[in-house]
């Protein structure tokens, strides 16, 4: 959930108006936003508001954590998990993972900053080597664990790292970040799957940074395009890519800059719900044995437009991909597909579709 306050939790509501689920779970990256030092006040203002909302007053527990201490740059990951139980929901516990026992969930309590002192999640931000490119990343993973009747399971919020630059994405196939975000998951579901703690069935669910193979995409829209190079001038680096037709007046099709994705017709990613391009999207294909996902039947979901005006438009800054997913281990898969068969109107999986805010 990447919204701004106001659209997130509108869609929230609304989900909640229309399904009345018995147990909610909102995970969110970048809390705050990218200027979170003046805009993580909003946050709080934005969670009092939901709560006190008409549509939630049957959920008469809830847990939630913020990671708002942005001043400590050793641990802070922006990563936000909100937890809402509905009324009739009789038997659920929360698993204390420094006790290491389940307790019983009562009442509403709100957590942020100091998560690291909290016992009843799990808190990691990645190791800095692991994006060497970025002076201070917000990426990793907070963990919680649930015990439903006689059902445990874990439920995981993932922030993975970005495509930095569409130049470099495009230089190799797979592309240099696909490998530094690959190597991060592993490091997540080593760490949820490890001995300290029973295996239960696991959903990790978030901003994974997926991305289509720029270089595959690219070789895709402009196979009788002819490419034109531009170099900066002081350091020889490649500063864009221009993609021409060889006829019809060498009309631009596609350029390429660091932070520039302009093609000339984006609406190619929405047409039959982007099918097309799901054989670009391989990132999850290394982990096909740890990691299950129902189909994708929707567009690429990132980049939406930050304008609300053009909602249904896609920023030119990257190429679109399915960055906004929901894994889970062959186990928990087994547990949604037994309800999905057996009572298909008590599961719903939300894809909120947003901008990076």
């Amino acid at each position: 959930c990447r919204d701004g306050p106001n659209r997130s939790g509108t869609r929230c509501l609304l989900t909640v108006q229309s399904h009345r689920p018995h147990f909610i779970a909102v995970h969110c990256q970048e809390v705050g936003g990218k200027n979170y030092e003046a805009s993580m006040s909003h946050v709080d203002c934005f969670v009092k508001e939901l709560l006190s909302s008409d549509a939630m007053k049957e959920y008469n527990r809830v847990r939630v954590y913020l990671d708002e201490n942005y001043k400590s740059q050793e641990h802070f990951t922006a990563l936000g998990s909100c937890y809402f139980l509905h009324e009739s929901l009789k038997n659920i516990q929360q698993f204390d993972f420094k006790a290491k026992k389940f307790k019983k969930v009562v009442g509403k309590e709100i957590y942020s900053d100091t998560l690291e002192s909290t016992p009843m999640l799990e808190k990691e931000k990645f190791p800095q080597d692991y994006f060497p490119e970025c002076k201070w990343s917000r990426k990793g993973f907070i963990r919680t664990r649930w015990a439903l009747a006689d059902c445990a399971f874990d439920l995981v919020n993932i922030h993975l790292f970005h495509d930095a630059s569409n130049i470099l994405a495009w230089e190799k196939s797979p592309s240099v970040y696909s490998g530094t975000r690959q190597k991060a998951l592993g490091f997540v579901l080593d760490r949820i799957t490890d001995q300290r703690f029973e295996k239960v069935p696991y959903f990790v669910f978030g901003d994974f940074n997926f991305r289509l193979d720029t270089r595959q995409v690219v070789e895709s829209l402009c196979s009788t395009a002819t490419m034109q190079t531009v170099r900066l001038g002081d350091t020889n680096e490649v500063d864009k890519l221009i993609f021409r037709e060889s006829e019809n007046d060498r009309k631009v099709v596609l350029q390429l800059e660091k932070k520039l994705f302009n093609y000339i017709n984006q609406d190619v990613f929405r047409e039959n719900n982007g099918t097309l391009f799901l054989q670009f999207d391989s990132e999850l294909s290394c982990f096909k044995e740890r990691l299950h996902e129902l189909e994708i039947s929707f567009p690429p979901s990132y980049p939406y437009s930050e304008d609300s005006s053009q909602g249904k438009q896609y920023m030119n800054t990257r190429c679109p991909a399915w960055c906004d997913r929901v894994l889970m281990s062959a186990t928990a898969e087994d547990l949604v597909l037994k309800v999905i068969i057996g009572r298909p109107s008590q599961i719903h999986v939300e894809s909120w579709i947003a901008n990076r805010g």
